[in-house]
């Protein structure tokens, strides 16, 4: 197995460049099947303590968030983007060829910020890849992109106080929500709505309506 320092060796070795449906401009470095990466990765979770890994797949939300950044490239451009819980860095990359000044990915996975700096050397993209949890961080961001994270309790409930104080202090959070459970109900308002294909690996469907919400404070 790849030594915890080689990430970008074992993500290489275990994905394939590949772009979704829904975003064909963007390549990415994706896991084609999920078993063996997931058996991969769990096999040295057991010695390394690295995340399932989330970052191999483009989720729907972070799909849909990509979509609406390309087709109206005037929500980000010259606007200082954090993609938070970015996984495979899509949204990051999306906002950066829509115009952003800059982008950061957020992700406490290193695994997760290894896939990212490959995805966006892979599409000529300035990201900044910070270590660390951003959580509780002061704001410093006009546009925080939150794709497809209220998948859990524990998850949902330690983002999303920040999330709504970063609204309140000044910046744009946007939410895009494939209908998980624990997506809040109050205090969203509708952006945009899209069909995104995915898998039956991943999902129990063949496509998910995603919702992309603007938070409120």
């Amino acid at each position: 197995m790849s030594a915890p320092a080689d990430h970008a060796g074992f993500i290489r070795a275990h994905t394939t460049v590949a772009r979704s449906a829904f975003v064909p401009e963007i390549p990415l470095y994706l896991a084609t099947e999920i078993t063996p990466i997931w058996q991969a990765t769990e096999a040295w979770l057991a010695q390394q303590g690295i995340e399932p890994p989330f970052w191999a797949f483009a989720w729907p939300g972070s799909q849909a968030m990509a979509r609406l950044l390309l087709d109206q490239p005037h929500h980000v451009a010259g606007r200082r983007v954090l993609d938070f819980a970015a996984g495979c860095g899509l949204a990051a990359i999306a906002a950066m060829r829509a115009g952003a000044a800059s982008a950061e990915a957020a992700e406490i996975d290193p695994l997760a910020l290894a896939a990212t700096r490959l995805n966006a050397a892979l599409n000529h993209a300035v990201v900044a890849t910070p270590s660390g949890d951003v959580v509780g961080s002061a704001c410093r961001w006009d546009l925080i992109l939150a794709g497809d994270v209220c998948y859990e309790a524990p998850m949902t409930g330690h983002i999303m106080p920040w999330l709504r104080a970063m609204a309140a202090a000044g910046a744009e959070v946007w939410l895009a929500d494939p209908d998980r459970s624990y997506r809040p109900r109050q205090g969203l308002a509708e952006l945009a709505r899209y069909s995104v294909p995915t898998t039956r690996e991943l999902e129990d469907r063949d496509t998910r309506d995603v919702t992309i919400f603007r938070l409120l404070p």
